[in-house]
């Protein structure tokens, strides 16, 4: 009630501001113009508020379509970048699958025909163990690890060295400051590569000169957490050279006891690449690589004849249907070691107590479609 008459008050107020002298107060004429002035100011009023409201309201709409278009560019260029992420990396992972072929085919294109002959080089009464000479120098040095845990190395001063103890200079004994695990040991550049002893898959670099550590690795991809193979019971990770360098053998997580191999950089002790093969450690007793391709010796119960029945090249050439039987000189027991020798293109290997020098025969691998 006091919002209407304050309402009527000032009605009057504005009547009177507006109304003529006293004289023309009187004049019908004149009050009728000016209710007519007075409607047509509320009807300009009502309109000029309903065109305000409008805007507002165009205002509002054209906000809410800005910002959902601002939305749309926002996810598009979020996708787009997804995308441009997803295709960089495919491009470079093309580019390393390329650049890891053509590295592998550079140096070498022999794959293993036959294993011609075999020679004892000396027996001792050691069941596990390996042998070896460094795989690029040619240093005739012969390196002698014996078991399957130990940290003393012999050094022969050459092959005759090795199989005659009589022959003078005697061997040198080096003491290793970390104990090895297994027969995967290699010499690669006067470094000795090894699997450490106590540990899962930490891989040393051992300066055979200088007598020191030179560095170390963990080798990922589930190495270590399962036997390499079946019959050498103490070997988890087996170390490999060819003409394209440094390997890993070893089982991979949750790939049923299938092998895994992986390229090492021996410098930096970087991994390059890894394959998951379809070679099984069940029945497996060695392994050894020879220009990219994987061979792997299996015996059942241990016992011969030794024959590779699983072949894996990383570069696809060479399969099991393209080579012919091949058999190993039969040995009483499984190898406890076979490691190729890119220099010599000679096996070695350590069976029953014997070291014993395998003679390949190769021929050139067909050439990629």
């Amino acid at each position: 009630m006091l919002a209407l008459r304050q309402a009527s008050a000032f009605r009057v107020l504005l009547l009177t501001a507006f109304l003529p002298p006293l004289q023309w107060a009187q004049d019908p004429a004149m009050v009728h113009y000016i209710y007519q002035r007075f409607r047509v100011l509320e009807t300009y009023t009502s309109e000029y508020k309903s065109a305000v409201d409008s805007l507002a309201l165009r205002v509002e709409r054209a906000q809410r379509e800005i910002d959902y278009l601002e939305y749309l560019r926002e996810a598009d260029a979020c996708v787009e970048s997804e995308e441009e992420t997803l295709a960089e990396k495919l491009v470079q992972e093309a580019e390393e699958e390329k650049r890891i072929r053509t590295l592998l085919n550079a140096s070498c294109d022999n794959m293993l025909m036959g294993i011609k002959s075999l020679k004892i080089v000396k027996k001792t009464m050691d069941t596990d163990g390996s042998w070896m000479k460094d795989a690029v120098s040619d240093s005739p040095k012969v390196y002698f690890l014996i078991g399957s845990r130990n940290n003393t190395v012999w050094e022969f001063a050459n092959i005759r060295a090795f199989m005659e103890d009589s022959t003078k200079p005697g061997p040198r004994k080096l003491l290793l400051t970390h104990s090895w695990q297994g027969t995967g040991q290699v010499v690669y550049k006067g470094f000795l590569f090894f699997h450490s002893q106590g540990t899962r898959n930490e891989i040393i670099k051992y300066n055979l000169q200088k007598r020191t550590v030179e560095d170390r690795m963990l080798l990922s991809g589930g190495a270590g957490r399962a036997l390499v193979y079946q019959h050498s019971p103490s070997t988890f990770i087996d170390l490999a050279v060819d003409e394209h360098g440094l390997w890993a053998i070893h089982s991979g997580p949750g790939i049923q006891s299938h092998l895994v191999l992986t390229k090492i950089e021996p410098d930096t002790l970087g991994m390059e690449h890894s394959w998951d093969t379809p070679c099984r450690s069940q029945d497996a007793e060695a392994a050894f690589l020879l220009c990219g391709v994987l061979y792997v010796v299996y015996s059942l119960g241990g016992q011969g004849p030794h024959r590779i029945t699983c072949v894996y090249d990383t570069l696809g050439t060479v399969s099991e249907e393209n080579l012919p039987n091949l058999f190993f000189p039969r040995r009483p027991r499984s190898h406890s070691m076979i490691h190729y020798n890119p220099r010599d293109k000679q096996l070695y290997a350590w069976n029953d107590g014997n070291q014993i020098i395998y003679k390949l025969q190769t021929k050139r691998k067909e050439p990629l479609e």
